[in-house]
């Protein structure tokens, strides 16, 4: 993990954050996932003072794991994150669009952990996310 500044303090805060799409309708299919990304991405240009370190997803919840500055709670990151992302899916797929005519695609809640010294198995499970089987060597210690 690394130490990142602002004017006044030096933090180190990262989180592992976990939501699902609204009544854990499974739509993040493989070809919806680079789309997400890319919203994701467009967030972080908008929001440079955060930082994706991993991101994945089953078909019904994603795990990121993110670096959010001291001045910004983490409610409010995850609000932008949901609702760009929402607003982006709905106009790229028809099939979500319809399903959720009535607002968003995610689910109202979110779980949240900060990430200590087990930072790297903490990457470990978001990157086997959705896989059948952890290999062998991909102990996760939890």
């Amino acid at each position: 993990m690394r130490i990142r500044a602002l004017n006044h303090s030096t933090y180190q805060h990262q989180y592992h954050i976990v939501w699902g799409t609204k009544y854990r309708r499974k739509f993040l299919k493989e070809y919806v996932k680079p789309e997400l990304l890319a919203v994701f991405g467009k967030a972080m240009e908008k929001y440079p003072e955060l930082q994706i370190v991993a991101i994945n997803t089953d078909n019904d919840h994603l795990h990121i794991q993110i670096e959010i500055p001291p001045d910004i709670s983490v409610s409010a990151a995850v609000q932008q994150l949901k609702s760009m992302s929402s607003a982006h899916l709905k106009k790229k797929f028809k099939f979500i669009k319809t399903m959720y005519l009535d607002g968003g695609i995610w689910s109202v809640g979110y779980f949240s952990s900060t990430i200590g010294l087990n930072e790297e198995q903490i990457k470990k499970y978001i990157t086997w996310q959705g896989q059948k089987d952890f290999p062998q060597d991909a102990t996760l210690g939890f």
